[in-house]
Parts: structure tokens; sequence; C-alpha cells
């Protein structure tokens, strides 16, 4: 293997790299025979798990409760909230028959999304004021025919999320949970799998089907492009009604529940904590996510029954820790097994050989700053305590300068065009996100095939004109490329 594991380069052809990382990692594998549809394999499985248990270990903290829910959804549920069967059936994949082609008596949905399933169950479990706030989510995998182009990960077929439905008395609360959403979001996304994000409102003509409004988070991508990550919906009382979600008040009223929707998709995720902090070397991975936390490479390659003690006898410490390891017993060079395992990610590595138990000492390499260090062995767990908090806070660092100078002012429509093909994202005044806009954000698409991503959550002083229609300002909006 040569010292250059990734050929191509991450920051000059992106697309390029995030594909040939996906096969040299072994991250998912192309040729399931179903297009659209993708295998996950092992190292993207192994962080993924972690990554769901830290995002279901916040919601639970946050009164969250775990549900189950059928994979199947029939088609009279979808049609009870308009606007959102028109939402999605577009992307829905409908099972029409079973056993012997007998055809059901309806179409069941794989689901695209879980409001119509948990919904009609709210309206048999809320009955009373005391059975609010009602909090749920469920981890599941969702099914949407994909009429764009798939790729590993930023969108495909099947993803692999957690749905949160909640259920409240008032609308102010409702709310609330919408802000605790993205609080989650930060906890989580940023520090925890270290990737910086911008939360905008989004426009009315982009908003989650059958939603009030929607938030969602967008993160940049080293091409130019962002990917949306998670969404929050306030949904109102829109699926109230359809589902008669109702409970009976303090007062002795029936009243609509007001209800939210928040997803974080994993599997979507996945894909931005690969182009956020790999490099030309391969992946890097924060510490609490790495499928591996530690290798140990015994040198010299060649059977070394104390050499191999010495690394099982460690190995077996740091698990007994709750960390991760794995040693590479395998006939490569050290030279080929460091270039392996820089390009798998794992955050540390620890060189074993003879001088080395000797000396009773130890050879680190840290993959996050490619830094070698020399410590005595008995000072191993505190190094790893110590040096564990310094990779996610050098990784997060780094990320969260992604966005530096990528923001630009656009004061012309030839501006805005300019902005987006150097792979920035535009920040320009402009004339409504209500339904009044469309038409200029079609116009927008249309010339740069760009998107608008809405508003920051930060109130911004609005001035002059709308940069496409003329017609005054009310907004300062964001335009960027997306997935």
């Amino acid at each position: 293997m040569s010292k250059k594991t990734i050929n191509a380069d991450k920051e000059k052809d992106f697309s390029k790299w995030f594909t040939e990382i996906n096969q040299k990692a072994e991250l998912s594998d192309l040729r399931y025979n179903v297009k659209g549809f993708i295998v996950f394999q092992p190292w993207s499985v192994l962080a993924m798990e972690k990554m769901f248990h830290f995002m279901e270990k916040t919601l639970q903290k946050k009164q969250h409760k775990p549900y189950y829910f059928p994979t199947l959804i029939p088609e009279s549920n979808l049609k009870l909230e308009s606007s959102h069967v028109k939402g999605f059936t577009p992307e829905v994949f409908w099972v029409t028959e079973h056993g012997n082609k007998e055809k059901f008596e309806e179409k069941l949905a794989l689901r695209p999304t879980s409001e119509t399933a948990f919904y009609k169950m709210f309206s048999t479990w809320i009955r009373s004021y005391n059975d609010l706030p009602f909090k749920t989510y469920q981890r599941a995998n969702v099914f949407r025919y994909e009429t764009k182009a798939t790729r590993p990960f930023l969108r495909s077929c099947e993803f692999h999320w957690i749905e949160s439905h909640c259920a409240f008395a008032t609308e102010e609360e409702a709310l609330q949970q919408v802000k605790q959403d993205m609080e989650t979001t930060k906890e989580v996304l940023h520090d925890i799998f270290c990737i910086p994000f911008i939360f905008f409102e989004r426009p009315a003509w982009d908003k989650f089907a059958g939603a009030d409004s929607t938030y969602a988070a967008d993160v940049l991508n080293p091409d130019g492009k962002v990917i949306q990550q998670p969404s929050t919906h306030l949904l109102g009382t829109h699926f109230s009604k359809a589902f008669n979600v109702k409970f009976k008040d303090k007062d002795g009223k029936d009243k609509y529940c007001y209800l939210t929707c928040y997803g974080p998709a994993i599997s979507r995720i996945f894909a931005s904590v690969v182009a956020v902090h790999g490099d030309n070397k391969g992946l890097k991975f924060p510490w609490k996510i790495a499928p591996v936390q530690i290798v140990i490479v015994p040198i010299p390659s060649e059977k070394d029954e104390k050499v191999i003690r010495k690394a099982e006898e460690l190995k077996q410490i740091l698990e007994e820790q709750d960390i991760s390891v794995e040693i590479d017993k395998t006939e490569a060079t050290p030279g080929e097994k460091f270039y392996f395992w820089e390009m798998k990610g794992v955050p540390l590595r620890l060189e074993l050989g003879p001088k080395e138990i000797k000396n009773k000492e130890l050879t680190i390499f840290r993959r996050d700053n490619d830094k070698k260090s020399k410590i005595k062995e008995k000072e191993l767990l505190k190094f790893i305590e110590k040096n564990s908090t310094a990779i996610d806070n050098n990784l997060r660092k780094n990320a969260d300068s992604l966005f530096k100078n990528k923001i630009i002012n656009a004061k012309t429509k030839k501006e805005i065009k300019k902005v987006i093909e150097q792979g920035k994202i535009a920040r320009c005044s402009f004339c409504s996100i209500s339904k009044d806009g469309e038409k200029c954000a079609e116009y927008i698409e249309k010339e740069s095939s760009a998107k608008v991503r809405g508003t920051s959550l930060e109130k911004e002083k609005v001035s002059g004109k709308c940069v496409i229609c003329n017609k005054k300002a009310n907004e300062v909006i964001y335009i960027a490329r997306d997935y």
C-alpha cells in the first residue's frame, strides 16, 4: 500500500473523494440489486450505532419515550391530512398484495415518515390534560422513492433515522419543544459529533408537508453544497384535526393537541461526519463515535509471542474501561498497517514492539493531528482520558471554521450566481419567505441551480429591495446548492 491511500483530493474533487473513501474504508456497498438501496458495512454501522446511542440517550433525558411502530401504513392514514399526502405520495413505495398474489383490501405504504402512524395511536392514547405533554420517538428506517441521483448516505431510497413526535396542550408549549429539538441538535451533532451547522427557518414552499413551520440544520460540504440534517416541525393542529387527537382540558372542554415532529437521520448525519472531518489520508472520527477507538499495531510484523501477549493484555485493560480496541495481527508491514488505520480514521494508534516492552513505553499516534507521542505504559489511561477530549475539541475547532468566509452578501442576481458558482452561500435581501416569494425563489433555482434555504433564527436587519423582484425586502435569506 502506498503512503497516499486516497488518490482524490478532497478540496478539488469532493465527489470523487467521497466515492473513493466510501469504497476503500468499506462504509457501504452499492452492488445490491435494487436501485437506490445500499448495504451498510460494519465500519459505518459501528459508528452509527454509537451515534444512535447518543441521540436516544439525549431524547430520553428530555422525557421522550421509545416506541416501535409498524413499517406499513394504510393509504387511508396518509389521506387524512391532505397537504401531507400530496407532499409524500410521489415518494411512496406501495405494498399491494401478499402470498399468492392476493390483493390487500387497501394499499399499504412503506413508511416514508410516521406522522400518520403515530397520530392514529395518539387519538387512542391521549384523553386528558393529565396525559400531556406526550413525548415519543422511534428508531426506524424509512423509504422514499428518489427521483434524483442517489449517493451513499447522502441520498438513497432507504435511510436510518430517529423520529420524535410530541403532543402538547398549547401552541406555546409546542414551540418550546421545537426550540428544545434545536438544542438537542446542538448537544449531539455539534458537541459530540463535532459537526457545525446553521439552523434556518424554511420558506413556506419548502416546509414539511402539513406543518405550520419548519426549522432545519444545514451543514456545508467541501464542494459548496449543503446537506440538510435534523429538521423540526411545528405542526399546529392540522394532524390533530385529521386524526382527532383531542384532550379534555381543566375546564372540561375538548381541545385539539398541538403537535411537533423532529427527524435526525443518523445515516445522513454519518455522511457529514465523513465529509466534515476526513482529509486526503482518509477518515477522522470523533472519539465518542469512532467504530474502533484504539488500534494496537504489534511491531515487528512477524509473530512475536511476547509482543502479542502484551498487546492482548493492553486490549483487556482498555476494554475494561469501555474503550473499543482492535489488534492488527495481519501480515502487512508496520507502514502498511499505519496507512490503513489512518485511512479508517481510528483516533489513536498504539505501536508496540520489543523496545517498548523493554522500556515499559508506548508510542501513540493521534489521527486528528497526525502527531506521535512517547509515554510510559503506566500513564496510558491518563493519556487517553486527556487526549480523547483533546481529539474532539480539535476536530470541533477545525470544523467550526467551515462556514468562515463562506457566507457572502449578494446585492444583484449576477452576484448571487457568482457566489454560488464559487461554492459558497449567498446572503441577500428578499421579498418574503411566505408563498408570495415563491416565484422569486423559482427564478433563483432556475438561474443558479441553488435554493433559498430560509432565514436565520437570529434577527437580522432588513433594508432595501428584493434582489430578484425589486419590491420592498422583508427578509434576509440564504441561498445554496444542496443534495
